[in-house]
This record gives C-alpha cells, structure tokens and sequence, in this order.
C-alpha cells in the first residue's frame, strides 16, 4: 500500500468490488477482471441520463469513481440498444473471444445491486433503456 491511509482506503475498496466482480464471475484473472469492469461501467454512464449517471457514479469508491467518470462527455449519451451496449464491454476486453460480454453484463448489474443503494439501484433500473433493463437482476 501507499502510506497514505485515504488513498490505501480508496485502492482497498476498488479492490474489494474486483474480488466481488471476479467470484460472480468465476475468474482469477484480476486484468481481464479490471478491464470488464470499466468497459460496462463506461457502457453503462454512457446509455444513462448525464443526472443518473453522475448519482450512480456518487455511489461507487473514490478511485472507482474517477475510472468511471473518466472519458465522460455530458452531451455524448450514445447507447440505447442490447447490442451496442454489449460491443462497448466486448470492445474493452479488446473483443477477447475467451469473454461472454453477455455474462459480464449481468455479473455487473448483480454487483452494482448489492454494493448500491436500494432506492439508486431502484433508480438507475428505471432509466436505463428498455433494452437493457433485463440484464439487471430481478
């Protein structure tokens, strides 16, 4: 660690929601693990209203959070189909043949629902577009 304990703090909790990423999936590979997990973050801010994505943002560790907002343009809210939503967290893995982008999202939506606020999960779910509403847990 750092010796600086906000930051040691920071890393430690990223690191837990990538061991809780990385046992819903079934992985040891905490690269491949890493990268997933920003490409559906990215691919998730970027399908939601610019207001909803910056609370759910709010939600996540400081060193998550910054990864998350990374890259973020207000006007650019470009994802509204299963499919493009899918491509974007394929992409990120660099179209690995090896990931089921499919599996990622729903592990991703299961961790967002668990490390969430009920009622921001409740929220997000409600303004996510209908295409992808059913890759959150029911």
């Amino acid at each position: 660690m750092t010796g600086l304990k906000d930051l040691d703090v920071a890393v430690s909790a990223t690191e837990a929601w990538l061991g809780d990423l990385m046992q819903r999936l079934g992985w040891q590979d905490r690269e491949r693990a890493y990268l997933v997990l920003l490409a559906a973050l990215h691919a998730l801010r970027d399908c939601l209203p610019f207001e909803e994505a910056i609370y759910v943002g709010a939600c996540f560790p400081p060193l998550l959070r910054g990864l998350y907002y990374e890259g973020c343009h207000p006007k650019r809210r470009t994802i509204r189909s299963r499919k493009v939503f899918l491509e974007r967290i394929h992409d990120g893995v660099h179209r690995d043949p090896g990931i089921d982008p499919e599996q990622v999202a729903h592990a991703i939506f299961a961790l967002l629902a668990a490390r969430l606020p009920a009622s921001e999960v409740e929220e997000a779910k409600a303004v996510t577009p209908e295409p992808l509403r059913a890759l959150w847990p029911s």
